[in-house]
């Protein structure tokens, strides 16, 4: 007869998705931007990274396979434990497209055919090969749809047992628009727009036209909109046709992306004006640009939405893709269409399709029942408080080590409220382009020049690039116009209320709104602890979130990244585990090499 203490162990080895018998699902994206790797095991997502936090390349798109030996070592098992993988699209489609979007644009299409074809024969059709070359892997390879791996990364990975689903972004095989219903653990997307008709290409076209960098800048162009005025609106009508139904067509004659490397035609230019120099001056006419842009996009939008839901009923709603990470759209959806309650997976653009093609192949193509729901983002890696102690000794980097993590708390609370910016490094690095506690730079909300010290000291951008609100959940509707409780994910603008707006002068946008994040002890303990010592000392539960990186980089991975970006930057103190390091304490000639003990 088993004793307690046996049967305790066995139990939490059933509880365990490690010690059953398990299926063991590794999902990848690659080769067009944001590549990644995603572990599921019985259903359950246990890790997930971006490739560029370990190769230091924003955005990289190369085979993601440090993404992917972290994800296997995280869940200590080797390649040929894996029963699946699962990659989220299907390379011949995708060059079915190509070649036929080519054909029906030559001889205008012929550059730009030629410098894609050898990327194609190299790599982007030898997927199977790659991997199994890469990883030495012999077992099942499926090939999901892309929009499909969109929807299931948000579907499966919500609260609903059913939700309208909708996936938009620049393209993906042929779809740049899709839509449809999941329910339980079966996906049905019904309804598709296909390329070259793309509102997230439209939205990338103004982009570039107001010179900043496709495939990266879009949020850049959302947070100058509040700037300026639609007065362009109009004019930005004429570049697409929307019906009642949702579905909608661009004018080509604005367009040269289907044949062409750059992506506003001539008629777009003689429309808009010149297309601005990336170090040219940001001017009134631009502000107004990027206004009308983002309001076409919400017309758009909501357009869609309302169509879904006449013929749906449903009022839960799951999105994603690329278009998904716009959160000013966000945060006006369940005001301008019937659906009450929206999740949007964290990691919307391509990254988050390693996840959806990993959840997709276990709950849709095994047909097994959903059990997992994401609540936080924290899925990437850690590092144990002996790695980091003996990071800091070798490299003889001057700190204070905290054993109480009260008193940590309440020290780096202190040092914000005295306008210090702050290093937050702790726990599992964030997957998706949000820093959400782990991988933070933390300030002081209520000082009216910390946009400015962030902006040019910090980060090393543009001045009109505005701050995150964090705040306790149990106080978000004393400060926010919010319909729900909680936002963990910070894929939500909302409206600051008008009495708190000069009280948080840093992450109050100028039309009064904030890009909203919320926390609770559950969630992340010392990130929430720091933020109620703050309010202890100031009365205000907020602080500014900002991700741990500068202008061009990564978001930090590792204790070297974030030492290296506190010591080249404006940021006073890395608190990282239980250690506090002031950059004033360590002299620049201590850390100014490429020659980091990292062992």
């Amino acid at each position: 007869m088993k004793n307690k203490q046996d049967t305790m162990t066995a139990e939490a080895k059933e509880n365990n998705p490690m010690q059953k018998k398990r299926i063991i699902i590794l999902g990848i994206s690659c080769f067009y931007h944001d590549a990644a790797a995603a572990i599921v095991v019985n259903g359950k997502l246990i890790a997930a990274a971006e490739e560029e936090r370990f190769s230091r390349k924003k955005h990289d798109a190369s085979f993601p396979k440090q993404a992917i030996s972290f994800c296997l070592k995280q869940c200590n098992i080797s390649i040929n434990e894996i029963d699946y993988i699962a990659f989220y699209d299907k390379p011949l489609l995708k060059f079915e497209r190509l070649l036929s979007s080519h054909l029906f644009a030559f001889p205008k299409s012929f550059g730009q055919f030629a410098r894609a074809i050898p990327s194609w024969m190299n790599k982007k059709i030898r997927i199977p090969k790659i991997i199994k070359k890469e990883l030495k892997y012999k077992g099942k390879i499926f090939f999901i749809d892309h929009h499909l791996s969109h929807a299931a990364s948000s579907f499966l990975a919500s609260p609903f047992k059913k939700a309208v689903l909708l996936t938009l972004d620049g393209v993906g095989e042929w779809a740049t628009t899709s839509a449809g219903v999941g329910e339980e653990n079966k996906i049905t997307l019904q309804k598709e727009i296909h390329f070259p008709h793309s509102l997230g290409l439209l939205y990338s076209t103004a982009t570039a036209h107001l010179g900043f960098s496709v495939n990266n800048s879009e949020y850049k162009v959302m947070g100058l909109a509040p700037y300026g005025k639609p007065v362009y609106l109009d004019k930005f009508r004429k570049l697409i046709t929307v019906k009642e139904d949702g579905s909608y067509k661009l004018n080509m004659e604005y367009f040269s992306f289907h044949y062409a490397l750059h992506m506003p035609s001539e008629k777009y230019i003689e429309e808009f004006g010149p297309i601005r120099k990336p170090n040219d001056p940001v001017t009134e006419h631009h502000q107004n640009l990027a206004s009308s842009l983002q309001a076409l996009y919400e017309e758009v939008l909501f357009t869609i939405l309302n169509a879904l839901y006449k013929e749906t009923k449903i009022t839960n709603l799951c999105m994603a893709g690329g278009c998904a990470l716009n959160s000013v759209g966000n945060g006006k959806i369940t005001n301008h269409t019937p659906f009450k309650k929206v999740f949007i997976q964290p990691a919307a653009s391509d990254a988050g399709g390693s996840i959806g093609a990993a959840l997709y192949t276990y709950n849709c193509i095994l047909e097994k029942k959903r059990t997992f729901i994401q609540e936080d983002a924290y899925l990437g890696p850690s590092f144990l408080t002996a790695e980091i102690k003996l990071f800091l000794d070798d490299n003889n980097i001057i700190y204070k080590i905290f054993k109480n993590e009260k008193d940590l708390a309440d020290t780096t609370a202190k040092l914000i409220a005295k306008n210090n910016v702050i290093g937050l490094f702790q726990g599992r690095m964030e997957m998706g382009p949000r820093a959400l506690g782990n991988r933070s730079i933390l300030s002081n909300p209520t000082n009216p020049k910390m946009q400015e010290i962030l902006n040019e000291k910090v980060k090393h951008r543009e001045k009109f690039r505005p701050f995150a609100p964090v705040i306790t959940a149990e106080d978000v509707h004393k400060y926010f116009d919010i319909d729900k409780d909680e936002e963990p994910f910070m894929l939500f603008v909302y409206p600051i209320k008008k009495e708190k707006r000069k009280l948080l002068p840093t992450v109050t946008h100028v039309d009064g709104s904030g890009r909203l994040q919320t926390i609770t002890k559950k969630q992340n303990v010392r990130y929430y602890s720091i933020i109620k010592s703050f309010e202890k000392i100031t009365k205000v539960p907020v602080l500014v979130n900002t991700s741990f990186n500068i202008r061009g980089e990564p978001i930090v991975c590792t204790p070297q990244d974030a030492y290296r970006c506190m010591m080249g930057t404006g940021i006073d103190y890395l608190v990282i585990d239980k250690f506090i390091i002031a950059r004033k304490d360590n002299p620049k000639d201590m850390w100014d090499s490429e020659s980091l003990a990292t062992d």
